[in-house]
């Protein structure tokens, strides 16, 4: 999946990083200060969510996107209440990511249109 990222990012943006597990993203943001962390739900030794609060806490200036094969609204709800600038379901990378990375930099919230109907509610 790495590799089909990079080549849809590779015209429009400079790749800084790339990482295996959660633990790992939070040391290379630290590091690297990325304007866009795009992050998985299911990372091993710290998951995604996890990362992304331990991020956000630590107060990056970064814009979180989660990047998953998860299309469940609570994953949704879990990952937003981290306060990530967006969801985009993998199914649908080719359509939603560039926007969603566009959307983020813009302050703006972004989340794959399949869960417009069932978007969580949040505070």
């Amino acid at each position: 999946m790495l590799s089909r990222v990079a080549s849809l990012l590779e015209s429009s943006c400079q790749i800084v990083g790339s990482v295996t597990n959660g633990k790992e993203a939070v040391e290379a943001a630290a590091k690297q200060s990325p304007d866009v962390i795009l992050m998985d739900i299911s990372m091993p030794v710290m998951n995604g969510i996890e990362a992304a609060a331990a991020l956000i806490q630590a107060g990056t200036a970064a814009k979180i996107l989660f990047l998953t094969v998860h299309d469940d609204p609570d994953f949704v709800k879990a990952a937003l209440a981290t306060g990530a600038s967006g969801y985009v379901v993998k199914a649908r990378i080719a359509s939603d990511l560039i926007p969603a990375i566009l959307e983020a930099l813009e302050g703006h919230r972004f989340i794959s249109p399949s869960f417009c109907a069932k978007e969580p509610e949040t505070h």
